[in-house]
């Protein structure tokens, strides 16, 4: 037939298969990767297993599969064991193939036994959802095509196509490969908008590697994460419960001591100050290196930025060569570099106790208060005052 039970407008099936998309993509991000894959929140059983059932009708995924794959992806982040690393297989790899990435990788068996823990083990997954996952999308596809006749095909080829084109390839793809960076992660991980209702804060991506159990994936304030405004719009209702958010921290300016809290708030915000240090110490060395040279002078000092201030590039031995040429040529620059890589040992060092920690942060801002360089006695004042923000 070609008219359904319900005769709308083309307006309105474009309106109605954005409804449904958006509702698969909070599916997505509520259920399967803020509660599911991260723990972030709990959701009342009811709504739990409306996402889980709409996800079965819309995808056709398995909950413990999706969050089996993602788990691996942080744990092998741009490894050549990460299910979909486009700085490893490459964008368009990524972009147009990941679906097929991800059942690869959802077809391991030692996968789903090692990342797979805590997903749903009821009479429902293991008779309905997981033994029959294409059941969910011809009732789906059935469903479109009484509803809206003819057009319910093009309806369900949209609903189909949505999560592998957003999730799989978007995210997972650009998502480790162009946007900008607010935390300097390990990994390559970018946000893609400040602000996004298609994807439904998903990509706001290098704000969840930083803060991978946070519920709220947005971090500055223009920053818009649509998830967010539904989980406590579910919260307000009592039908959700955030664990976790990314911790908040504060400055006060001439706190001189540097004590427990301090090390905990510099922990924390580790990635932020990574990136702060970056601009605020090493970029203006660098620039007033560029300055202080001439001609052929200051060919080591060029095209180092991003291996001087960035922690997801993997130096080859070009870029070793390159960054230890600049280096060798300016002593301030060696000496703010190597001030980062002592600063990173306060989060890296695997021995000693809370109070060693805390004197090594001590003794690290009094040693960059005597460098004698501004950029770095400046960044060492403020992270002096460091302290976490109070709820």
């Amino acid at each position: 037939m070609l008219t359904g039970l319900l005769d709308l407008s083309l307006w309105g099936h474009i309106g109605v298969t954005l409804v449904l998309t958006h509702i698969t993509i909070v599916s997505v991000t509520i259920f399967l990767h803020r509660y599911q894959a991260h723990h972030a929140l709990s959701l009342h059983p009811v709504v739990s297993h409306f996402f889980r059932f709409w996800l079965w009708l819309t995808t056709g995924m398995v909950t413990r599969e999706w969050v089996a794959v993602h788990r691996k992806h942080h744990a092998k982040c741009e490894s050549a064991d990460d299910p979909h690393s486009p700085q490893v297989v490459g964008i368009w790899r990524v972009l147009l193939g990941g679906a097929g990435l991800y059942r690869t990788a959802s077809q391991d068996a030692e996968t789903l036994t090692h990342f797979g823990k805590g997903t749903p083990d009821d009479w429902l997954e293991h008779h309905i959802y997981s033994r029959f996952p294409s059941l969910g999308v011809l009732v789906m596809a059935t469903a479109d095509l009484l509803l809206f006749g003819a057009a319910g095909l093009i309806v369900f080829a949209v609903q189909m196509v949505w999560i592998p084109f957003w999730a799989a390839g978007v995210i997972n793809g650009l998502g480790h490969y162009r946007g900008y960076r607010n935390f300097e992660t390990r990994d390559a991980s970018r946000n893609l908008l400040p602000f996004g209702i298609l994807i439904g804060g998903e990509e706001l991506h290098n704000n969840h590697h930083a803060y991978a159990q946070s519920a709220r994936l947005s971090n500055k304030w223009w920053e818009f994460d649509i998830g967010w405004l539904y989980i406590r719009t579910l919260a307000l209702l009592g039908l959700a419960r955030v664990r976790r958010i990314a911790p908040r921290v504060r400055i006060e300016r001439g706190k001189q001591v540097v004590d427990l809290d301090t090390l905990r708030a510099v922990i924390s915000d580790r990635y932020h100050i990574l990136t702060l240090y970056g601009r605020k110490v090493i970029l203006p060395v660098l620039r007033a290196e560029r300055r202080a040279c001439q001609g052929m002078e200051c060919k080591p000092l060029r095209r180092v930025r991003k291996l001087l201030t960035r922690e997801d590039i993997r130096l080859d031995e070009r870029a070793r060569t390159a960054l230890q040429s600049a280096l060798q040529h300016s002593q301030t620059l060696a000496t703010v570099y190597r001030f980062k890589t002592q600063l990173k040992t306060v989060w890296t060092r695997t021995t000693g106790d809370g109070g060693a920690r805390v004197d090594y942060l001590k003794a690290w801002c009094t040693e960059a208060e005597r460098s004698g360089i501004t950029a770095l006695q400046d960044f060492a004042e403020v992270l002096r005052g460091y302290t976490l923000q109070t709820p």
